[in-house]
């Protein structure tokens, strides 16, 4: 792995562009500088990173390319929390990340600074960044390279995070911040939002203590070594947060806290003494403001492009996942209501293979709500009544397995049965872009073309479903058991930012299968949206 050299002259310029001022922070790996856009006159943020000697043009393109699509979207799903990247270029064996200039403070420089916090001011920052990792996650983002040098502390006490799209972007394993990378990270294993969940943990543990859980070593890999093998030193100053550090920092990713235990830590510690809440970060952001979930917009990476205006609020649930697991994206915006039957299915559309999608927290939906056997359906099946007012026909014995939900603006639903490979899936959102083909080609594929085994299958289609624009496509993908599976897609517009999409998922082998097909013509038969 290029390492970043260690100065770099202020007078010279960065494409052409961008003049280098003074160093904001430095990592193993990363340097951040402040900086100025000589061509709109403006301050800015640049982090210069190392590339891998070996990189071939293609794939530093392929990298800057991934970044900026992934900056984006996280950027829309936190406005104001997560820096905005203008540029990336790649000059001189560096990748430079341009982003907008950040009103605060490194919270590595600061932790440097002050030797350590107290438990409350932690649990306020650790609640902050809680907040945008959840958008993240429930979006199938991973951030990958968190730590103290990424998140940057306002003198209000808000939270600005940077460096999301930078996981892999160097197409190297991570070495910019090993004291704070996790156990399967140091193993150069897939990493997903757990991994995130321990540099989380990590966080914390040098807030209160004021040095990482595991010590910074001489070289990169001896301590990514130390991380994978050593045992936690207990923290001693993290007082009502020690339970959670500690259970953010379980060496086994399956068993680190989830987030809603994590952050009712938090709101416990803040709630029981607001008085050193307040005066630790001026600005007043406890409560649950993160729990309304994530909302993005635009560029949703389920089933939006790059256009659709969105508030705030608005939110497009993503469905892709960093860990290139199970599920992959799909969403499209929502709608008043469909009818007219769906025709056959032609390709594509953001899917995911069975089981519960490890980007989105799984809840339990509840029993079912079907009714009564229909007269217009084959034996076997039954209408089933969502709560969120759609309906569908499922095979008997089918019901909700999980869902993932990012306020009211949108959610995603897996169907299925115990010991059923195969999978339904149903997106929904508020904030699409007006062309399903672009979406699916340029925010969905590229996130499932880092899926092992990806291939789609024929090109992306336009259709209409029921009346409404659509587009559809079909892909295969491998399991990490080895198991190949066939995804069938298909997402459709109701309105100019809104509408649904299908995904249907079975073991390729069985694709074919008379029983399969069925379900899949009847699922796009019977689909309806509320009010139809």
């Amino acid at each position: 792995m290029a390492m970043v050299k260690a100065r770099v002259s202020t007078a010279e310029l960065v494409a052409a562009r961008y003049r280098l001022v003074d160093v904001v922070h430095r990592e193993t790996n990363r340097v951040s500088y402040y900086g100025e856009d000589m061509e709109t006159e403006r301050p800015c943020l640049l982090t210069q990173i190392g590339l891998p000697d070996d990189s071939s043009p293609d794939d530093r393109r392929r990298a800057t390319s991934r970044l900026l699509r992934t900056s984006e979207r996280i950027g829309l799903l936190r406005p104001g929390r997560v820096a905005a990247v203008l540029d990336a270029v790649e000059e001189s064996g560096s990748l430079w990340i341009v982003t907008e200039w950040i009103d605060g403070t490194p919270l590595g420089a600061l932790i440097a600074q002050q030797g350590s916090f107290n438990y409350v001011r932690a649990a306020r920052i650790g609640l902050e960044l809680l907040d945008v990792l959840e958008a993240a996650h429930v979006a199938g983002i991973t951030h990958g390279e968190l730590s103290p040098g990424q998140v940057f502390v306002g003198g209000d006490g808000s939270v600005v995070v940077t460096g999301f799209g930078l996981a892999g972007a160097t197409l190297a394993p991570r070495v910019a911040a090993p004291s704070y990378a996790s156990p399967e990270q140091a193993r150069d294993e897939r990493i997903g939002p757990a991994s995130d969940m321990w540099a989380l943990g990590a966080i914390l543990y040098t807030m209160v203590e004021g040095r990482p859980p595991y010590r910074e070593r001489d070289r990169p890999e001896a301590t990514l070594k130390g991380v994978d093998r050593l045992p936690l030193r207990a923290p001693v100053r993290a007082g009502p947060l020690t339970q959670a550090v500690q259970g953010l920092l379980r060496k086994d990713s399956r068993e680190r806290l989830s987030r809603p235990v994590i952050r009712e830590a938090f709101t416990r510690v803040l709630n029981e003494d607001p008085e050193a809440a307040t005066q630790a970060m001026a600005s007043p952001r406890v409560r649950g403001r993160c729990a309304v979930g994530p909302v993005w917009g635009r560029r949703a990476l389920v089933f939006g492009t790059a256009l659709a205006v969105v508030t705030v609020a608005a939110a497009v649930l993503v469905v892709t996942n960093s860990r290139g697991d199970d599920a992959d994206s799909s969403a499209t915006g929502t709608a008043p209501s469909p009818s007219a039957s769906a025709g056959a299915p032609t390709g594509k559309g953001p899917s995911s293979t069975p089981s519960s999608s490890p980007t989105a927290e799984a809840t339990d939906p509840g029993s079912p709500t079907a009714s009564a056997s229909n007269p217009g359906l084959p034996g076997g099946y039954r209408t089933y009544k969502s709560p969120d007012g759609f309906s569908v026909a499922l095979p008997e014995g089918w019901k909700p397995l999980a869902t993932s939900r990012a306020s009211d603006v949108a959610y995603r639903v897996f169907f299925g049965a115990d010991g059923d490979d195969r999978r339904l899936t149903v997106t929904y959102s508020e904030a699409l872009g007006p062309d399903p083909v672009a979406v699916w080609r340029d925010d969905v594929q590229p996130d499932l073309e880092e899926r092992t085994g990806f291939q789609r299958i024929g090109d992306i289609e336009a259709t209409t479903y029921q009346g409404y624009e659509a587009a559809d496509m079909e892909w295969v993908s491998d399991k990490d058991d080895g198991t190949r599976f066939r995804t069938f897609g298909r997402g459709f517009l109701i309105d100019e930012h809104r509408g649904y999409s299908l995904r249907w998922t079975t073991p390729e082998e069985d694709w074919d299968d008379p029983g399969n097909q069925e379900a899949l013509d009847l699922f796009l038969r019977t689909f309806r949206v509320p009010g139809d």
